[in-house]
């Protein structure tokens, strides 16, 4: 074998399980793609983010509240380990509402949440005077905010930067520019790569993003996931214009204001459109007035990783033993327990935490 483990997909996601099980002594190849590759590693807002998630689902709410918790110090060892810095933020983040019926919705939805997670759901509703005195440039069209604390923002690009490194220096093999074509089990895994590289290894976890819709089929997966384009506009470094981040703009480390984004249900379109970029700036202006005299530097799109019910998927193969699919849509805030405790469910060591309920059991028909 060349490796205990061979991670296809060399994204955050990847990464992060890669970290985590080095850092737990087992060797890795990480095998990423190609620069045609989708990668919302590249491309996603940065949020570390606890609001709203798991409405339906308070285990998703308790895996997202798990991951936000341990972020600072995963971002710390990363510091301590690289030298190199992954700017976090976790003073909490807002759910702006320009409708006091949202907002009244909204919270009778965080209150039953709040209730099936014992209590344990730390969040204040904010009217306009008072959001006023926390966010002093906000819009007279914004009614209020629900302020969660447990929410926050980080780096993703100096994050990604990091966990490479990282990776690199504890022993971890990174093969850039390697799409894999074929998984075969005939004593342990190989799996081979369209220019003809071929890799063996132990076990095999799969967390190429879009990219496991085509391979998980053949490794005994259902992976039912599919794109959702984001589209997203970045400003010009400016004082410091918002103290917390939103689902409608954050101001990220360097100064910029990163705005979005949209949910377009586009197939396998990362390009931009005016009517998006026009709307979602007529949004981040009706909240931040001041965003209306400020120069737009750049704006891209990306395609989030979605399951049927947004939820991650965590499955062992059957067909496959040794193998596991590991996608989300969520992989900067869930990139903490994905490194310090997802490695213990590809082990399953007794720390291991509990994932049925994000097995892809609950698809029905695929």
């Amino acid at each position: 074998m060349d490796s205990d483990y061979a991670i296809i997909g060399g994204g955050i996601v990847g990464l992060a399980v890669a970290w985590g099980l080095l850092r737990r002594g087992l060797t890795v190849t990480v095998l990423d793609g190609d620069d045609g590759s989708f990668r919302a590693s590249r491309g996603n807002f940065g949020l570390v983010w606890v609001q709203s998630k798991g409405m339906k689902q308070p285990r998703y709410a308790r895996w997202s509240q798990s991951s936000a918790r341990l972020w600072a110090e995963f971002a710390a060892e990363l510091e301590q380990n690289t030298g190199d810095a992954v700017p976090l933020e976790q003073n909490g983040g807002y759910d702006l509402h320009f409708s006091e019926d949202t907002l009244q919705a909204t919270v009778e939805k965080y209150e039953i949440l709040k209730a099936e997670l014992d209590g344990d759901y730390p969040y204040d509703v904010l009217g306009h005077n008072a959001l006023r005195k926390e966010e002093p440039h906000i819009g007279p069209k914004v009614v209020g905010a629900i302020l969660h604390h447990q929410d926050g923002h980080a780096n993703p690009l100096k994050l990604l930067l990091a966990l490479a490194r990282d990776v690199r220096r504890r022993g971890g093999r990174v093969l850039t520019g390697k799409t894999v074509t074929e998984v075969t089990q005939p004593d342990g895994f190989e799996l081979a790569c369209a220019d003809g590289t071929r890799v063996r290894a132990a076990k095999v976890v799969l967390a190429a993003g879009l990219g496991a819709a085509r391979l998980g089929r053949q490794m005994g997966f259902k992976a039912p996931i599919r794109p959702q384009r984001g589209q997203v506009l970045i400003t010009e470094k400016l004082p410091k214009l918002i103290n917390r981040p939103s689902l409608i703009a954050r101001q990220v480390d360097e100064g910029g204001i990163q705005i979005g984004a949209t949910n377009e249900e586009v197939g396998h379109d990362d390009g931009v459109t005016q009517s998006g970029l026009s709307g979602l700036a007529a949004e981040a202006i009706a909240a931040y007035p001041a965003l209306a005299r400020a120069q737009l530097v750049r704006s891209w799109g990306a395609l989030r990783v979605l399951s049927p019910d947004g939820l991650p998927i965590y499955q062992r193969s059957a067909e496959m033993p040794g193998a596991s699919l590991v996608t989300c849509h969520s992989g900067i805030t869930l990139a903490a327990a994905h490194a310090m405790l997802l490695p213990d469910w590809l082990e399953g060591t007794a720390a291991a935490p509990d994932l049925e309920v994000f097995s892809e059991s609950r698809f029905a028909v695929f």
